[in-house]
């Protein structure tokens, strides 16, 4: 069994990585600190503004809804397809990324959902959302 004669050295710890950080993070503060200088020099009185609240928030998705005899509401209001063209196009006109949500009736016709989806279409509207209710069956 072998003995020990010679005692370990005790473990040093080396800061030289640490070094080069605090080096690396002056210099970087330094410079960072000089463009502000710069900055502060120059002539110009930047605008300000209020950050309370956006200048106009994006409005709710239209809802349109129709029901198996074919009738449409935009929202709770019955209205035909010339009148849902007209009412998507100046919502549209005042908000161009105006969102529309359409909610058919399970029972109600290809053919009357077709014509609520080129009403939109006519009216600009680019962004359509189709709602469904998913089974809760899983599988």
């Amino acid at each position: 069994m072998p003995l020990k004669t010679h005692a370990d050295e005790d473990p040093v710890l080396n800061v030289t990585s640490m070094i080069d950080v605090i080096l690396v993070l002056t210099i970087f503060f330094m410079v960072a600190t000089k463009f502000r200088d710069d900055e502060r020099k120059l002539d110009l009185k930047v605008p300000v503004v209020s950050n309370q609240a956006p200048l106009s928030t994006a409005p709710e998705p239209k809802v349109v809804n129709v029901y198996q005899d074919g009738h449409i509401s935009l929202g709770p209001t019955p209205v035909t397809l010339t009148e849902l063209t007209s009412k998507l196009s100046a919502a549209h006109s005042q908000y161009k990324k105006l969102s529309v949500l359409i909610r058919g009736d399970k029972l109600a016709t290809h053919g009357h959902m077709t014509e609520v989806y080129n009403a939109c279409q006519r009216a600009g509207i680019t962004e359509l959302a189709i709602s469904v209710k998913l089974d809760s069956v899983t599988r």
